[in-house]
């Protein structure tokens, strides 16, 4: 597809709401993606797998390389079956292995089939995740349920005054729907979805839709609800927030939500890379994001400035007392410092942070200007999805947003770096503050302890052979695997739950008319 006689390709799945895309292979008419997708099957008769390959262009639109599909009905169960399939509109073939399994991790079934509510299986799931279960099966940390209940007082999505939502409850990469309640603001679902919790510091997300027959379904409103923050067997009214999660839409949304996990377990998958979505929407180029992204950033920045200059003014002699105190401080530590002492800074920082919180003292401050920056929408990013396909890519401007985009995404990384650091100080999640004291004191007790050199020399020796004990384990930095579970800035107010509106009720409106 390129001028090179090559393609950087990619392939795109599809099984109904279901979707999947690869990763890009460079430079190669024979690419090896080697990955696995998981796809839920509800239905008997099977389903159809649509498939695409496309070429990624840097400069223009990504080129069209051909299509096939997969018929599941004709393949037997508890089988691997390797498929070679020719595309479409187009040359080559895709190698797939495809297996039909059973599973019992993810499910759907209506309010009166509730596992949770079940004794016998209650005990069973508890049993499973117990603490006396460290390591059995380390990769299952828990189990959720969810029970989707009803909304109220919808967006009026068709011209009739009425709307046709469903819901799609996504938890990573698992992705359930309800059934469409058509022509009702006010729908009543009562199904109740579980899923196998992989990840703690997974965000559950549930989004409505209205349906729409001849075209793509429109969006109602959405929620994200960190399953650390969920209080089990609680029947909540979220408000339904918009696309970018900054703020209100109409509506709200019932929710049951329950959460079983193994803290042992939980803490061990903290340390490992974190999973990634498959199909996430594509960046686009925003003003408004790009000048918040640069705030943020410039923030982080000026936090080191300022440090910067307040060490030099204590070489300056600015303050007498306080350059005398910093004085006798630098010859006390150069003097008796040892190694220890680093990771028990840190601690003594999270433990003041952690009783300035529990006595009221709270030092954290509230991110008025990312909250602005947030709440201050462009009306592009509010314009309907179809629109903006038509109107928002020019191919002559195409490869300079590309660049902008990519400045946009580092800013927001290196932002969103020093931003996790400060909020694993400041208490943001318990879970892993308490878990980075727990570490803390690990580190400080062996640098204590044992001498720097065997440290070393225990971790070159992990170094050099983990190849060789381990060929095809992934790399991976475990404090920066930590960090990524760290919410930023940004996702804090994404993730905060916003208090309903009494009056916005439909049945406390019905009753105020009759007043």
């Amino acid at each position: 597809m390129d001028s090179n006689g090559l393609s950087d390709p990619y392939v795109k799945f599809r099984l109904g709401h279901q979707k999947y895309k690869s990763k890009i292979m460079p430079k190669t008419l024979n690419p090896q993606w080697r990955e696995q997708f998981d796809f839920h099957l509800y239905e008997e008769r099977g389903g159809i797998i649509d498939i695409t390959a496309w070429d990624k262009d840097a400069g223009k639109r990504d080129d069209f390389i051909g299509r096939c599909q997969v018929d599941l009905s004709a393949l037997s169960r508890e089988q691997t079956h390797k498929l070679e399939l020719q595309l479409e509109e187009g040359e080559g073939h895709l190698v797939l292995l495809v297996t039909l399994t059973a599973s019992a991790t993810v499910s759907i079934s209506d309010l009166s089939v509730n596992s949770l509510e079940d004794q016998k299986e209650r005990e069973e799931i508890l049993k499973r995740y117990s603490p006396l279960r460290i390591f059995h099966n380390l990769k299952d940390v828990g189990f959720l349920q969810v029970k989707v209940i009803r909304a109220e007082g919808l967006m009026a999505a068709d011209v009739t005054g009425k709307s046709d939502p469903f819901c799609v409850v996504e938890l990573n990469n698992d992705r359930l729907v309800t059934h469409t309640v058509y022509k009702n603001l006010n729908p009543e679902w009562n199904k109740v979805f579980t899923f196998n919790i992989k990840d703690i510091h997974s965000v559950l997300e549930v989004t409505v839709y209205d349906e729409d027959r001849d075209r793509s379904a429109d969006f109602l409103g959405k929620v994200a609800i960190p399953l650390l923050s969920i209080q089990n067997g609680e029947q909540k009214a979220y408000v339904l927030k918009n696309k970018q999660l900054t703020g209100p839409t109409k509506g709200v949304i019932y929710l049951e939500i329950d959460v079983i996990f193994n803290a042992v377990k939980a803490s061990l998958r903290t340390l490992i890379p974190k999973e990634q979505k498959y199909i996430e929407e594509e960046n686009r180029l925003s003003k408004q994001l790009l000048l918040r992204n640069f705030i943020r950033m410039k923030r982080c920045v000026m936090v080191l400035v300022n440090a910067a200059y307040y060490v030099n003014s204590c070489f300056d002699w600015d303050s007498p007392p306080r350059s005398l105190a910093a004085f006798v401080l630098f010859l006390f530590v150069v003097w008796n410092f040892e190694l220890y002492m680093i990771p028990l800074v840190l601690l003594l920082l999270l433990t003041w942070n952690y009783f300035l919180i529990i006595s009221g003292k709270d030092n954290r401050q509230r991110d008025t200007v990312v909250e602005d920056m947030l709440e201050d929408e462009e009306e592009e990013d509010d314009k309907d999805d179809k629109d903006s396909e038509k109107k928002g890519f020019i191919n002559k401007i195409y490869a300079i947003q590309e660049v902008c985009v990519s400045v946009q995404n580092i800013l927001d990384e290196v932002a969103s770096f020093g931003e996790r650091i400060k909020n694993t100080f400041n208490w943001t999640v318990p879970f892993l503050s308490w878990l980075a004291i727990v570490a803390l004191c690990v580190f400080t007790v062996i640098l204590y302890c044992i001498p720097l050199r065997y440290i070393v020399l225990v971790w070159g020796i992990n170094k050099f052979t983990k190849k060789l004990r381990s060929p095809y384990a992934i790399d991976n930095n475990e404090l920066l695997d930590f960090l990524s579970r760290v919410p930023s800035d940004v996702q804090v107010v994404q993730y905060q739950e916003l208090k309903p509106d009494p009056s916005h009720s439909p049945y406390k409106r019905k009753k105020n008319n009759l007043g």
